[in-house]
């Protein structure tokens, strides 16, 4: 293979996810060793099923995947499995070989620089904040030094300072890159191409240039796409017309007809499947539970994590109906574990007045049990079960009848987000609590959402290193747990 050949090519490649979930259809694409490819699709075309294709954990039906032979890859999921989060960051770093690394130390080190995150070897997975994971399944994947990298949302839970590092790190890497990322600003830093997958030809589609070139020559396409649908449906209604009227005249005129009407069934046939951009979700409200009066929570004290060990602090903040408190502070300092013991009652210096309903969207969605369908999930939060409400909250969130009825643990991390935010709306809290509410979210729903955490009139604690979202959302106060 040439030097600068393609190091991964798909030579038409069928597959399907389960019986009814066709992905691919004899899709043809290849990426050139050394290239920055993005991976671009509608949400839930099947983006991660690619990566799966490419590591060899999902077969195809029919085609061949051909990686050069001697190409290692390493993939930076969305997520840390939860039969790791038990380990030792050393025990972490050991599973991404296949043959045990001696002298693991110094690598881990210089990982762990790359994505600005510095710890002692023996910490335990779980104690990490969602940032801090978010880097080290980052770390896990950069540490193998592969020559193809996979990154499946990479800058989901980075703060600024981390996206700008991975951003470094990705240019001046020597070797192929392809990532999934809903982050625009990010990709156009360094695609040097795109492959889009297009969820109604089943086809993989290259586009050369950076990130902002292949977006405008896409929704150029589709615009072309229309118009061409126009034309043929002016063509087609002509047809038919003249077909009608030629059959009224019988004799002779009833063939001429009806070759009229077979012209006209093939340009229906001509006509092409327009990509439709992803479906947003509905408008919705967050209601509150009745007859709440006074405080709600209050927060005298609290504590962080300064040089890995805990700080107790003073805190003035009492939080009643439509009060809306932002928690701020670096990456590690323990917003999200203090969001938990505030949640479970167990944090000191915090109160949560009595019949208080807590509504806790948790960025690791473990608040969601992974065995229960997305259904049973719903209705578990319902003090009354009214099909009929249960059954048009899922459909606006997009929770539609061919995924109801399927396990947490099988659905896409965003579709498990749209659960999450489903259940709010079912439970009716009147304190709710958000730990970055935006994590694996597609991009077109965020401004839905943020209107919903605007207007809700209970109290809320907010935790969101996402900038242009938090402007979107009232905020009444701050509380800044690195000052």
């Amino acid at each position: 293979m040439s030097e600068n050949g393609a190091v991964i090519r798909f030579n038409k490649v069928s597959f399907n996810y389960g019986h009814n979930k066709p992905i691919l259809e004899e899709a043809d694409f290849s990426v050139r060793r050394g290239s920055k490819i993005t991976l671009m699709g509608q949400n839930g075309a099947g983006k991660s099923t690619i990566f799966k294709l490419i590591t060899g954990e999902f077969k195809p039906e029919e085609g061949a995947i051909n990686i050069d032979s001697k190409a290692t890859i390493a993939v930076s999921k969305q997520v840390i499995p939860r039969d790791q989060m038990d380990l030792t960051v050393r025990e972490f770093f050991e599973k991404c070989f296949k043959e045990k690394v001696y002298d693991i130390d110094p690598k881990i080190e210089k990982v762990l620089d790359t994505v600005n995150l510095h710890a002692p070897h023996d910490r335990i997975i779980k104690s990490f904040s969602g940032g801090q994971q978010a880097r080290l399944l980052l770390a896990s994947a950069i540490i193998q030094n592969p020559d193809i990298l996979l990154l499946d949302e990479p800058t989901n839970n980075l703060d600024k300072e981390g996206v700008e590092h991975l951003t470094k790190f990705i240019k001046d890497y020597q070797k192929t890159c392809v990532v999934i990322s809903h982050d625009a600003d990010f990709l156009n830093s360094f695609t040097e191409g795109v492959l889009y997958l297009n969820l109604h030809t089943l086809k993989v589609e290259l586009y050369v240039g950076n990130y902002f070139d292949a977006v405008k020559l896409i929704t150029a396409q589709i615009q072309k796409e229309n118009r061409k649908n126009a034309q043929l449906g002016k063509k087609i209604q002509d047809n038919k017309d003249k077909a009608n009227f030629f059959a009224m005249k019988g004799g002779r005129m009833r063939l001429l007809a009806k070759r009229m009407r077979e012209e006209a069934a093939e340009m229906e046939d001509n006509k092409v499947d327009v990509r439709q951009e992803d479906k947003t979700i509905r408008p919705f409200t967050i209601p509150i539970q009745e007859n709440i009066i006074g405080e709600i929570l209050n927060i005298s004290s609290f504590s962080v994590l300064k040089d890995h060990k805990p700080v107790t602090k003073k805190a003035e903040v009492s939080l009643r109906k439509n009060r809306h408190l932002l928690l701020s502070g670096p990456n590690g300092i323990g917003k999200s574990t203090l969001l938990e013991a505030i949640a479970d009652s167990k944090a000191e210096g915090s109160t949560i007045a009595n019949g208080i309903k807590v509504g806790y969207y948790r960025q690791d969605f473990s608040t969601l049990n992974f065995e229960d369908t997305a259904y049973e999930a719903l209705s578990s939060v319902m003090e009354k079960h009214i099909e009929g409400d249960l059954r048009s909250v899922a459909a606006s969130f997009l929770i539609t009848k061919d995924i109801i009825h399927t396990k947490i643990g099988n659905l896409s991390e965003g579709q498990k987000g749209l659960v999450a935010f489903a259940q709010l709306v079912l439970l009716k809290p009147s304190l709710l609590i958000l730990d970055e509410p935006t994590n694996h979210i597609n991009f077109r729903h965020l401004p839905v959402i943020a209107k919903a955490l605007d207007e809700y009139q209970g109290a809320m604690i907010l935790v969101s290193h996402v900038p242009d979202f938090v402007e979107q959302i009232r905020i009444d106060e701050t509380l800044d747990l690195g000052k």
